[in-house]
């Protein structure tokens, strides 16, 4: 126990565990992963009243790599965005935006 409180409590300092700020490294991380220009990729957060809205802009040539057939990447996305907000009781929503 005293191992598990130790680095959680360090990981607090670092920030880490903030809710919004972990979706939005989330969003960050599969978005680069996926893309072949990753220094292009751009997460915007945008709080609204009971919803979150991460706007994800990447360069032209990577939007179809994003979105992929018939949306599936993107619905992806979505799906494990909304699962780590589900679990932090909030609502999110992903918009994707080409340059």
């Amino acid at each position: 126990f005293a191992r598990w409180h130790y680095q959680a409590s360090n990981c607090a300092q670092r920030g880490i565990l903030r809710g919004i700020d972990i979706m939005k490294e989330l969003v960050e991380l599969l978005t680069k992963s996926l893309v072949d220009n990753p220094e292009n990729v751009e997460v915007k957060e945008t709080a609204g009243d009971s919803i979150e809205i991460f706007e994800i802009t990447v360069a032209q040539d990577d939007v179809g790599k994003i979105i992929g057939k018939e949306g599936r990447i993107a619905n992806a996305i979505r799906a494990i965005v909304k699962a780590a907000a589900a679990k932090q009781g909030k609502k999110v929503s992903i918009e994707i935006i080409a340059q």
